[in-house]
């Protein structure tokens, strides 16, 4: 990764902005003594011959705080004691100013409107998407939990009875007529057969394969909780844009709202003149048709403002209603000035990135559990219990006890194609979750330095805006002047007021695209505290 981001791929942001003017976007170099040393050793090992290392943070209990539920907490615990220290390395400890990057601000301090906290914590609550996502995280747990049993020893405990008719001229039978069970009495007919007992095996995991199995299994485990706090972060973002849009459309009404308003003077002003025999009808007919023409965009902004709203209802769980907003002024609305930071915080706060990575060290045990398939394997058995013909001798002992003991090892000799395979699929797993986290990584830069370039450059675009609405407004009240007093004629005063409004609607959607903008690059930062 760069050791700065290149903000505007190198370029000067526009003209015209004095130069004295603060940025929004600041960034800072971390230390020279942090690094990050997970992947760029995972990449020069991956090989067919060699499979990567394995990197499990011993931390990562909390990437389950964000989900209510106390079971998705004590699975945590319990995948947390079942990974072995001895898979890869641990986290490196890096202390960043807490100022350095706004990925570490929770979404309670980079949101300040009461409103949209308000929607976004009942969006975390209710979102069926992350309460899905949630039920997905206890399954992995689940998983990993079964896999933590396999390299345990298996004890089963069980009672039988049944009984037997040989015939007599079979070689049983034969046998059982010409033996005794006791001095003077002959086996029973039919001859019953009555146990009790225990039966142990276990397959002494000397490879470490069930181990390796297990361990994968909770890293996938640990990935999915991951890839639920991403999805967490753009559900929020979501959330936010369309909120930020719903004020970008009260602000419009209220614009063709005023732009009628103004529309309406003019036009009683062209049928007064009309009327004294100084205008035409054609004046009153064109500011007539004007005025119909903004009523009717009124009514399309009216149900893109339903649509928005039934939007954030669907993200938050909840039916169609109203959505409650701040009537603060749209245009002067300001979020919390963003701190970028460097390129290699991604690694530590985008759960994307941290989700291929757990990705990437299972597929590295994948690897190794693919490989011990073909060294031989060893299982033991063992069985205790009592049998006997009849239940009154069940119990006796050392006459009717049973007991046994035997090892099996096993490996394979010839045709081991599937075997070879498995590796060689394994090892093409692993170069796929190493490419997707190279992939994931890239993204993540590109993400936050175009959404950031973004805030920029709009930022000075809205400024020469807001120059042009100057001087458009200054050009409409002149016109209305000059019209009044028959100096301009009907179609300068149209002009201008189309003008006007126009730019009003752009300064809104610009001022809209900023604040989604910053919304997405605190996301690409992998805003949140989730």
């Amino acid at each position: 990764m760069p050791e700065i981001y290149q903000w505007n791929n190198g370029a000067a942001f526009g003209k015209g902005i004095p130069s004295d003017r603060t940025p929004e976007v600041t960034h800072k170099l971390a230390p020279d003594s942090v690094e990050r040393s997970s992947i760029a050793g995972l990449v020069r090992k991956a090989s067919f011959s060699q499979n990567t290392g394995t990197e499990i943070p011993q931390n990562d209990n909390s990437v389950l705080e964000s989900d209510s539920p106390e079971a998705i907490k004590s699975a945590s615990d319990q995948v947390a004691g079942l990974i072995d220290t001895e898979v890869g390395m641990t986290e490196p400890v890096i202390n960043f100013d807490p100022v350095a990057n706004s990925a570490q601000l929770p979404h309670a301090a980079f949101y300040s409107d009461p409103y949209l906290l308000s929607l976004i914590v009942e969006t975390i609550e209710g979102n069926q998407h992350l309460k899905i996502l949630s039920e997905e995280i206890r399954i992995a747990s689940n998983e990993t939990y079964a896999r933590s049993g396999e390299y345990r020893p298996f004890v089963t405990l069980g009672a039988g009875a049944g009984f037997e008719k040989p015939g007599r001229h079979t070689r049983e039978g034969a046998v059982e007529h010409q033996l005794e069970v006791a001095p003077g009495r002959g086996f029973p007919d039919p001859l019953g057969d009555f146990g009790v007992g225990a039966n142990v095996s276990w397959e002494l995991d000397i490879w470490h394969q069930l181990r390796n199995s297990q361990r994968a299994a909770a890293l996938r485990y640990l990935a999915t909780a991951q890839g639920r706090n991403y999805i967490l972060t753009r559900v929020v973002a979501d959330v936010a844009e369309d909120y930020y849009r719903l004020l970008a459309l009260d602000k419009q009404i209220e614009i063709l709202d005023a732009t009628v308003d103004i529309q309406q003077q003019s036009l009683r002003i062209a049928q007064a003149k009309k009327d004294a025999g100084r205008g035409t009808e054609l004046a009153v007919q064109r500011f007539r048709a004007e005025v119909q023409k903004n009523l009717s965009e009124r009514s399309l902004i009216q149900q893109e403002i339903v649509e928005t709203e039934n939007r954030i209802n669907f993200l938050a769980g909840r039916y169609p209603q109203q959505v409650g907003r701040s009537q603060t002024d749209f245009i002067d609305l300001n979020l919390t000035t963003l701190e970028a930071g460097v390129p290699s915080e991604l690694l530590l706060h985008r759960p994307d990135i941290r989700e291929a990575e757990r990705r990437v060290a299972a597929a590295g045990l994948d690897v190794r559990v693919a490989r011990a398939r073909f060294y031989p394997s060893l299982s033991l058995t063992a069985g205790l219990g009592w049998n006997a013909f009849s239940t009154g001798y069940l119990f006796r002992t050392p006459e009717s006890l049973v007991y046994g003991l035997a090892g099996e090892l096993v490996g394979p000799l010839i045709n081991k194609r599937a075997i070879q395979a498995d590796y060689c699929s394994a090892n093409s797993a692993q170069l796929q979750a190493i490419y997707d986290y190279q992939q994931t990584v890239l993204e993540a830069h590109i993400e936050v330095v175009n959404e950031i370039t973004k805030v920029e450059n709009i930022r000075q675009s809205l400024e020469l805006k807001k120059s042009q609405l100057t001087a458009l407004e200054a050009s409409v009240d002149a016109a209305n002047k000059l019209f009044q007093n028959a100096r301009a004629e009907y179609v300068e005063v149209l002009l201008a007021q189309r003008e006007l409004m126009e730019a009003r609607m752009e300064i809104v959607e610009t001022k809209q695209e900023q604040l989604s903008a910053i919304v997405n690059a605190y996301q690409a930062l992998g805003g949140g505290a989730f």
